[in-house]
């Protein structure tokens, strides 16, 4: 998965990311998806152990360009996990109240506890891509944003919290496609919203934005990754063997049981 992290430091291009690639794996949609089943197998496995452990925090943040497909690799990565340790974030439009606030203030409560796998849909990079491509603020109020945010993500490491970010990356042909589908299909109607038109107006706009934030905010303890995403069944592979890889490196132990198991057992007879 080297290949689609953006190291930190390293300034890059998103012209230079093929959203078609399917190069670490070169198989067919059928073996693909088949190839996901044993990964989402491994991630049942790894995410019942870790909210066993109680030890470690995991935050998955998920960014992209509208019918990127985050709905969609939350579906299929987590298939069959335990939703008792799992939880989803979805961060819309902004409230009154949050705006009353500072923009990290509705992000931190939504944060993993231990044992936890969070999943942010949307996020606080919001607050330096929309606010920066409509712009709802001053230049200099989103470019020192950055800043803000490697520093908020520190503290939640420093804290415990491993963390992954990742961008699915589709093209424009790929979004009118996807754009089509949901009016041509009676059940997916309900996904298409009007507004997803005119921000594709934006759609260069919001590619240097993204480029600034991948240059900018993907650090050791924090990394970005660039997921081609034209092919989901290739973005749901890359994003769940990035998660499972990453889970494996933490050494996640199923607690010890340190009682007497036999006599436990010879009580349990007893009933």
């Amino acid at each position: 998965m080297d290949r689609y992290r953006v190291k930190p430091g390293q300034q890059i291009n998103l012209t230079d990311y093929d959203p078609d690639d399917k190069s670490v794996f070169d198989l067919n949609k059928k073996t693909g998806k088949k190839k996901l089943k044993d990964v989402n197998k491994e991630l049942e496995t790894l995410q019942e152990t870790l909210y066993a452990e109680n030890k470690h925090k995991i935050l998955i943040i998920l960014q992209a360009m509208d019918t990127g497909g985050k709905d969609g690799t939350i579906r299929h990565v987590f298939e069959g996990v335990n939703p008792q340790g799992v939880r989803v974030a979805s961060f819309k439009k902004p409230t009154e109240i949050e705006l009353s606030h500072d923009y990290l203030w509705r992000i931190h409560h939504h944060t993993p506890a231990k044992g936890e796998i969070v999943i942010f849909n949307r996020s606080h990079y919001e607050d330096v891509l929309v606010v920066r491509v409509h712009e709802l603020v001053d230049p200099k109020v989103w470019q020192r944003r950055f800043e803000h945010i490697n520093a908020f993500e520190q503290l939640l490491a420093d804290e415990g919290t491993t963390i992954l970010k990742f961008f699915l990356h589709i093209d424009q042909k790929e979004q009118k496609e996807r754009l089509l589908a949901r009016l041509q299909e009676p059940d997916k109607r309900w996904k298409f919203n009007p507004n997803d038109l005119a921000e594709r107006k934006y759609w260069n706009d919001y590619m240097r934005a993204y480029t600034d934030v991948l240059n900018k905010t993907s650090t050791e303890w924090a990394p970005w990754v660039i997921v081609p995403a034209n092919r989901k069944w290739y973005r749901n592979l890359v994003s769940g063997t990035t998660i499972v890889d990453t889970l494996k490196k933490l050494n996640i132990q199923t607690p010890s049981f340190k009682e007497d198991v036999q006599g436990w057992i010879d009580k349990v007879q007893t009933l």
